[in-house]
């Protein structure tokens, strides 16, 4: 340790569901103790680049080593390519001094679990997905230090610590902000509300059954709140006079605020998104993205079956299963409350903690260890 104070890798990027968890561990590492030393490694191509600096925390560099699916030029490289990642990731451990590397999965997970043990630093693996990816299963093997967000992940050891959230969603009141959001949001203080998001880049499916079923959401007095995505719009079918507002923007900054507001969501299943919404009591109906390795039908698959939300296949997501499925699930309040209690039950809000628990472990342990 340095001094009194940890100094932990984090270790996970490319994508928003690797990188948000990261951030939150960090920050919940630097309320603990504002003397922890975090640094992320991650890569130059991927969001990290810009998130991690954002959120005020020091970034190493590692090559990107993407692992060929099919026999190609680039499986040739390979070897060479990792060597020179796992020799950045060692370079950034050791220079930090690093009481333990904790990976979120990702391109860069794989060289920081094969440096940190060669180097003999505890190691910590958290999987955000029902369905863990080729790093984690590999970094799994190294360690008896295991975290998942949903139950029935199949990795060794796994204990179920849920996923670390923003203190922003984690620490959501949406009854008592409820009056505040919709006047934030422009909507309707009594009728109905409708979340519709397909994450930052929308989901195509959603914006156009959503936008065609427009008017029969009207007719039934529901409201809607809608992110299309970045660049991308909504058709509106045509609304009666007077209708509730259908409000369409590209990209929510406030996801609390468009969780408060709302009575029900229509999204897809992206482990943040599932850990989100059940740690904040707000029914669902998950329309898992079609392709893939179905990691997203497997992440609602519990909530479900907990009664906190439904489960719909893309195709089956038609203007006609909204007017018979989802209008009288939105005008059946007592269904939504007992949906919503049901989603709460089932979420974790204090993943981070949970998780900078299982660090600190790791870390004591491997410091009795080379006593």
């Amino acid at each position: 340790m340095n001094g009194s104070s940890l100094s932990v890798v984090l270790a996970g990027g490319g994508t928003t569901g690797h990188v948000a968890p990261l951030l939150a561990l960090a920050d919940c590492l630097r309320r603990r103790d504002p003397g922890t030393r975090v640094t992320a490694l991650g890569t130059a191509e991927g969001l990290e680049a810009r998130l991690v600096p954002a959120a005020g925390y020091p970034l190493a560099l590692v090559p990107r080593v993407p692992m060929p699916r099919r026999p190609t030029a680039d499986l040739g490289r390979l070897p060479g390519r990792l060597r020179a990642a796992v020799a950045a990731a060692s370079t950034a451990i050791r220079d930090n001094a690093a009481d333990a590397v904790v990976g979120f999965g990702g391109y860069v997970a794989t060289p920081a679990y094969l440096a940190a043990r060669r180097l003999g630093v505890p190691i910590v693996v958290h999987e955000a997905n029902a369905r863990p990816g080729l790093a984690n299963r590999l970094g799994a093997r190294f360690t008896p230090w295991v975290a998942v967000t949903f139950p029935g992940t199949p990795l060794r050891g796994a204990q179920v610590l849920g996923l670390p959230l923003r203190r922003q969603i984690a620490g959501l009141d949406r009854i008592r902000l409820r009056a505040a959001a919709r006047a934030e949001l422009g909507l309707d203080p009594w009728a109905p509300a409708l979340l519709v998001t397909g994450g930052s880049l929308g989901a195509q499916r959603l914006n156009l059954t959503l936008g065609q079923a427009a008017g029969q959401l009207a007719a039934a007095g529901i409201q809607v709140l809608h992110a299309a995505g970045r660049g991308k719009s909504v058709d509106l079918a045509p609304r009666p006079p007077g209708a509730p507002p259908y409000r369409v923007v590209e990209y929510l900054d406030r996801m609390d605020l468009a969780y408060a507001a709302a009575d029900l969501v229509v999204c897809r299943a992206g482990a943040g998104t599932v850990s989100e919404v059940t740690a904040v009591g707000l029914p669902a109906v998950y329309v898992p993205l079609p392709v893939g390795n179905g990691e997203q039908r497997l992440n609602a698959a519990p909530v479900v079956e907990a009664g906190g939300g439904l489960l719909v296949d893309d195709a089956a997501c038609t203007p006609e299963w909204v007017v018979a499925t989802l209008v009288p699930l939105l005008t059946d309040p007592a269904r939504l409350a007992a949906m919503g209690a049901a989603a709460a039950t089932f979420g974790i809000r204090d993943g981070d903690e949970r998780l900078a628990d299982l660090v600190n472990q790791a870390v004591k342990h491997g410091t009795r260890e080379r006593a």
